[in-house]
């Protein structure tokens, strides 16, 4: 026995016997680390290893509470759940409370001499008779203590107190990283949550509702401000580029609120000139001017009740401008010619891509109109910052000019690519009128990468002309070979093995399900593609 002891002895003092020791604890942490990104799991296995490996006993993870003026125990080995629900300390109260108000390690080397040591946990008759230390480390993110690890220590331990201060400062900064990663992966996962509750209900209803095409974060946003103020009065003011889609989304407003029953007139500012401004937005009366043989109600009251958009509404001259202000503000118009105000209800939305601040410091735009106006401004995404929507939108104004038309021209896949590629400096608008030209005035299809490159804007800004055809077509004529009766236009014979199951389901699944834009995207009719889809889904 006395051999035993000895040898007991001298491998509990030899410095490598702790080494070991040691790294089997972190690689165990480490391991399971790995494994389970579970705070619980990963730190409660960590402070057994503490109390069973380096016998630094009582393991506990203090962690602040929300109002950061107390911590309480999270994570314990060793403690008794009575034990660890009396584990709660204010900022500066005892050891621990100390080491989280002022983030400096703690050593207490005898418990029963230092008179800042609680004991409020154990009692003291549960812990071993001789000398017991405390030992009191800040578990820190971002240089900032965010909690304490702590545990108890036998001082008649044979190994060096540097040697149990070193292994513990590692798992406090272990510990830090853990509850770090553990924030971050909370956040992105709710991020990630509100962003597909947020997709779902768009998608369900929100887009299809409006006539508004794409589910990119950016135009749900948008739809999503849009919504949240349909039901008031107050103004609307739409920003973005030229291009983006102000009116359908002025539209969208309106038939999101209550008023969707009632009129929705749009007014393009920028398309009246000045002297005609007021007896187009307010009417005019009987004789008022030369030629004026009968009254005529103004758009605002034909507006009543129901929502006016006023598009480019920088265009509005300084004079209009005080006579809407106090349309707005009074909720009256007077006719041209009137003598009496006339009462109506409007919701006004507005629009403008140009930068209505910077024209109010030039003296171009009233101040107080437009404070008026920007109310609840909505900025609409331009196209390039929601390049996701653009196969969407593309197959959607391809097919609107293919039904037009009388054509059935469509897409590669890479010729998708090109126009995700391309910058849009026009946004939708350039997109669908690109596509229009393109269905018109291609002889072959599907269209390829190069067929897009062809017709986008050239460096200098113009757009260069199609490449030359043995035989040109006319701009809107059907091949003479395929005369239009009323049916669908019928594309040359393509052999039934001419594409694989897997290039079927890929356009599909791009496509979202829509098998007639995909047939679109692999050039083929629908009869031609259901055909390969049948086949493929017999094999199966």
């Amino acid at each position: 026995m006395t051999d035993i002891s000895t040898a007991e002895h001298e491998l509990e003092t030899s410095p490598a016997f702790w080494r070991s020791q040691e790294m089997l604890l972190l690689q165990q942490v480490t391991a399971l680390m790995g494994k389970d990104l579970s705070p619980e799991a990963v730190l409660y296995e960590m402070l057994h290893l503490l109390s069973e490996l380096l016998g630094l006993n009582r393991g506990r993870i203090v962690l602040l509470d929300e109002s950061g003026k107390s911590g309480s125990i999270r994570y314990a080995y060793g403690l008794t759940r009575d034990e660890i629900s009396r584990g709660r300390y204010a900022l500066d109260e005892g050891i621990t409370g100390l080491v989280l108000a002022r983030g400096q390690q703690i050593i207490v080397q005898d418990i029963d001499k230092d008179p800042l040591f609680l004991g409020r946990m154990i009692e003291r008759s549960k812990l071993p008779a001789g000398a017991v230390s405390f030992i009191a480390l800040p578990i820190r993110i971002d240089q900032k203590t965010v909690g304490v690890l702590a545990c108890h220590r036998i001082r008649r331990r044979a190994r060096p107190l540097s040697d149990d201060l070193s292994i513990l400062r590692i798992l406090a900064t272990l510990t830090g990283q853990i509850l770090h990663l553990q924030t971050y992966v909370e956040e992105k996962t709710e991020a990630l949550r509100q962003r597909n509750e947020m997709l779902s209900r768009a998608l369900e209803t929100r887009t299809s509702r409006y006539g508004i095409i794409g589910s990119s974060p950016q135009l749900l946003r948008a739809i999503s401000e849009l919504e949240r103020v349909s039901d008031a009065t107050a103004s609307v003011l739409l920003l973005g580029e030229s291009g983006t889609g102000k009116e359908l989304f002025a539209r969208a407003l309106h038939l999101a609120s209550p008023r969707r029953d009632k009129p929705f007139i749009r007014v393009n500012c920028a398309a009246i000139p000045d002297t005609l401004f007021e007896s187009e937005l307010f009417g005019y009366e009987r004789g008022a001017f030369t030629g004026a043989q009968t009254a005529r109600a103004g758009w605002f009251e034909q507006a009543d009740g129901g929502t006016i958009f006023l598009d480019e509404i920088g265009e509005l001259p300084l004079g209009m401008q005080t006579k809407l202000l106090r349309t707005l503000q009074e909720g009256t118009i007077t006719r041209l010619g009137g003598k009496r105000e006339v009462r109506v209800d409007v919701r006004l939305v507005a629009a403008t891509n140009r930068d209505l601040a910077a024209e109010v410091g030039r003296g171009t735009f009233r101040q107080d109109l437009y404070y008026r106006l920007n109310v609840i401004p909505i900025h609409l995404p331009s196209l390039a910052s929601r390049r996701e929507d653009i196969p969407a939108l593309a197959l959607h104004f391809l097919s609107r000019t293919n039904q037009a038309n009388q054509r059935n021209v469509s897409f590669s896949t890479a010729a998708i690519e090109r126009l995700q590629a391309h910058g849009w400096p026009g946004n939708i608008r350039e997109l669908s009128n690109l596509i229009e030209r393109m269905v018109l005035l291609t002889d072959h299809s599907p269209l390829t990468a190069a067929d897009v490159e062809r017709f986008l804007p050239g460096m200098a800004g113009e757009t260069p002309a199609p490449a030359p055809v043995s035989a040109p077509m006319p701009a809107v004529a059907l091949p003479p070979a395929m005369p239009f009766t009323g049916m669908e236009v019928v594309r040359p014979y393509v052999a039934a093995s001419s594409h694989s199951a897997e290039e079927l389901r890929g356009a599909v699944a791009r496509c979202g399900g829509n098998k007639s834009r995909a047939a679109q995207l692999l050039g083929l009719t629908a009869r031609q593609f259901n055909y390969r889809w049948q086949k493929i889904s017999a094999q199966e």
